[in-house]
């Protein structure tokens, strides 16, 4: 299990991070299925207007991969809806394209009857190994390359069916963050938000910020020496880059939650507290009430499915439809049967289709 630094929300305690929570983690997938149908991936490369400029130096120019259904190349005026897929912290795209087996697992949603749509997996990661999908003048606008750049470029280069009924939003951890920071805000884009395991919907503590951390943090002399620090260190700085960004403030152009004398920074903490889903979700509900479905699921050995269900419950309580799964398995274990069972299912049930002849 790859435990994040970004898990440790308010009400979690946690130890020290395995040795695996640096390595890809190595995850089994649904058996192959004899005579699924081939789909054909494109490795792109997007240029985001909303990450140029970024004062940590990340590249504006993003790879993105597609995922285009069996009969794209053969039916040249079929048209498509399309999911957007995010990654969670500390991996890439094609990193956790390798944990949940795509394309193998979109193959055998459509072997089990799914309908044909187009997936795109862009990259978003970051110096610090992750942009959590939000907007800072120091990672850049993460959450308007999504809901924006990507899907305007997306359309314009791929045979989309382009409207939010046809756009559908799904994420894991970091991503399922992503997924429901920029599903609530832009309801007018996506027409289906699944999120897998979300982290950091309730707000981010002091996990992780120490006084070692602290030295560390003060010797560095660019973005990039980011590198060599400890796994959870550099999730401090991913989350303090994307939630309390400083341009005045050089080298990193962020400001951390402890001062150098040990002393928390209440002003930071509560941007950190203002970044977390639970903490907005009321202002975005006539936004989820756009939605034609809306699923989230956790495992039951993850220390994210209170906060999961907590969301679930929120949406509830205003007579917003929506389902909660609570599967046996913990962070990443279940990930590609999720994706297989239920993500591409979800999708083609919930999406609009158009004629694609």
């Amino acid at each position: 299990m790859r435990l994040l630094p970004m898990l440790a929300l308010s009400a979690l305690t946690m130890g020290a991070l395995p040795s695996s929570a640096y390595a890809q983690v190595q995850t089994p997938a649904p058996a192959a299925i004899a005579g699924a149908p081939k789909t054909t991936v494109q490795k792109i490369s997007v240029h985001a207007t909303a990450l140029e400029g970024a004062l940590e130096g990340d590249s504006a120019d993003r790879d993105v991969f597609v995922v285009l259904p069996p009969s794209y190349a053969k039916n040249p005026k079929g048209r498509y809806p399309v999911v957007y897929a995010l990654h969670g912290y500390s991996i890439g795209a094609q990193q956790w394209m390798g944990e949940i087996h795509v394309p193998q697992v979109i193959e055998g949603g459509m072997a089990q009857g799914a309908r044909e749509m187009i997936y795109v997996f862009p990259d978003s990661k970051t110096v610090h190994n992750g942009s959590m999908y939000s907007s800072s003048v120091t990672t850049g606008d993460f959450e308007t390359f999504i809901a924006r750049d990507l899907v305007t470029y997306i359309d314009s280069h791929f045979r989309t069916l382009p409207t939010r009924e046809s756009r559908g939003l799904v994420g894991h951890s970091m991503g399922g963050y992503g997924a429901t920071r920029i599903g609530m805000k832009h309801a007018d884009v996506f027409g289906a938000l699944y999120l897998m395991s979300p982290c950091c919907l309730s707000a981010r503590g002091l996990f992780g910020v120490t006084p070692e951390a602290m030295k560390a943090y003060a010797a560095m002399k660019s973005p990039a020496d980011s590198a060599s620090l400890q796994w959870a260190q550099r999730g401090t700085l991913a989350a303090a880059a994307a939630w309390s960004p400083n341009p005045k403030n050089p080298p990193l152009y962020l400001d951390l939650p402890l001062t150098a004398d040990g002393k928390t920074r209440d002003d930071v903490m509560a941007k950190w507290a203002a970044n977390a889903p639970l903490s907005f979700v009321d202002q975005y509900i006539p936004n989820m009430r756009r939605y034609a479905a809306i699923a989230m699921d956790v495992g039951d050995k993850d220390g994210l499915k209170t906060d999961t269900e907590t969301l679930h419950k929120v949406l509830e309580t205003y007579g917003i439809a929506n389902s909660f799964t609570l599967y046996e398995g913990d962070h990443t274990n279940r990930v590609a049967f999720r994706f297989q069972e239920q993500v591409v299912p979800f999708f083609s049930k919930h999406l609009a289709f158009g004629a694609t002849k």
